[in-house]
């Protein structure tokens, strides 16, 4: 990685990390009359076609829908929920120009309508190297071994009823692919932030620590400091993995993803959770785990997943997914209807840890106003962000900028290509920015 002080995006503190207790709290009154000021716009905005409803009457009010006046539907007509037919366009999408074995291999998160931080089971992102399926949970195995008999003491092979029956643990994190984003790299403006961003979701998981299991079997830590981990899909799916994280308790087999069995296209019935790492090192399908004293350097880290820089050389095991952040709301294929107030809504992550601050930019970056951080903060997890907004009617450049609680700062584009070039595929966490025009269609444009 080299020295992280040369890395893009560790810019200097916020300008208030200098200012006295005295003007923090002018600066907190100036925040607070902004926000007073924002609402009395917007209310005024509202204002003429609320009273003209009021008025007229609105029918949708005061007639009853014929719906309320018959029986609803019965339970056993839909034993697993699904969503309201009118919500039937908020689906996964594929991009016919990415990678295909026979059939599509990707999978796009709808980000621009969905609500807090949780993605539905349904809508999670996918990406295969060959293909999805539906494996037996009775007949899936997972074994964990050593490439020398000094580094495991007992190798061991757990079936699912096995693992199940084991301490669990249940997380909160995201899991993003290392080519999220990657489009942008070449300046080419896909429409929307669910092709832009869209191979991110965040869910919550559950699990056996993985070190629990390596202890079971008598693990050398001193000796053994990676571990490979190996999928049972056609592609064979192999990821090295170090020792640290799994010594912290952070990485685990997981069976469960939002309350309930993994789905079939992420991994049942079991897949590795590496908290903040690129989701290629979540192993799905998990069959093998193998501890070592070094990386293995299997094609899928030697050729693929590697980082190409302006000097020729490549940067390999960028694993981590670095602070992020983009407005899914207004977004690029939207329309803003009319002037007045709108929320500006997104979502910000890091896999380093804790998001502390989000801002929030409407004339491309040269000036910033702080958004407002919702609940919950997690570990390496989505956090949502919002921002009151008055549109006036006017061009404008919407950009959100991350900051987590190591202090690094969410690059743009000209800073992140000043280190890392412009022939990059993968790990692209520049400022993303959405041009609003006159007319309030909204689209996708670059900010060096």
């Amino acid at each position: 990685m080299g020295d992280l002080s040369k890395q893009p995006g560790r810019l200097r503190p916020a300008p208030e990390s200098f200012l006295s207790e005295a003007q923090v709290k002018a600066v907190a009154a100036g925040r607070r009359d902004f926000l007073r000021k924002s609402f009395i716009a917007a209310g005024a905005a509202l204002a003429a076609p609320v009273a003209a409803r009021a008025g007229e009457g609105d029918p949708a009010i005061l007639n009853l829908p014929d719906w309320s006046k018959t029986l609803g539907m019965p339970v056993a007509m839909n034993p697993y929920g699904q969503p309201s037919k009118y919500e039937s366009q908020l689906l996964r999408r594929e991009s016919p120009g990415l990678t295909r074995v026979g059939q599509a291999s990707v999978s796009f998160t709808p980000l621009q309508g969905l609500f807090g931080i949780i993605t539905p089971s349904g809508l999670h992102f996918e990406r295969h190297h060959q293909g999805w399926h539906d494996v037996d949970p009775a007949v899936h195995r997972l074994m964990i071994n050593a490439s020398d008999p000094a580094f495991l003491k007992q190798p061991k092979v757990y079936t699912m009823d096995d693992l199940m029956r084991l301490p669990s643990v249940s997380r909160i994190h995201f899991i993003e692919c290392g080519a999220n984003t990657g489009l942008e790299w070449g300046n080419v403006a896909v429409p929307t932030v669910q092709y832009t961003h869209g191979m991110l979701s965040c869910s919550e998981f559950t699990g056996v620590p993985l070190r629990l299991l390596l202890e079971d079997c008598g693990v050398d830590y001193k000796k053994a400091r990676f571990v490979l981990a190996e999928g049972a899909d056609g592609s064979s799916m192999t990821r090295t993995i170090p020792m640290e994280m799994v010594e912290n308790g952070e990485v685990f087999v997981a069976y469960g993803m939002n309350g309930e069995m993994l789905r079939p296209e992420n991994g049942y019935p079991l897949r590795l959770v590496v908290p903040g790492v690129q989701g290629v090192s979540w192993v799905k399908w998990l069959r093998r785990i193998e501890v070592g004293d070094k990386p293995w350097a299997t094609k899928d880290e030697a050729v693929h997943y590697i980082d190409l820089m302006p000097d020729g050389l490549h940067r390999q095991y960028t694993s981590i997914q670095e602070c992020k952040s983009v407005i899914t709301t207004p977004s690029g294929g939207q329309r803003l209807l009319e002037k007045g107030f709108y929320n500006v809504s997104g979502i910000a992550w890091s896999g380093r840890g804790k998001i502390t601050r989000v801002d929030v930019s409407t004339d491309g970056g040269i000036n910033w106003q702080p958004a407002r951080i919702e609940g919950p903060v997690q570990n390496k997890a989505l956090t949502r962000f919002n921002m009151n907004w008055v549109w006036d009617g006017k061009p404008a450049m919407l950009q959100s900028r991350a900051v987590d609680e190591t202090g690094y700062v969410q690059p743009s584009y000209g800073q992140l290509r000043a280190v890392r070039g412009s022939k990059s595929i993968y790990h692209n966490n520049a400022i993303q920015t959405w041009k609003v025009a006159e007319s309030g269609e909204i689209s996708n444009v670059q900010v060096l």
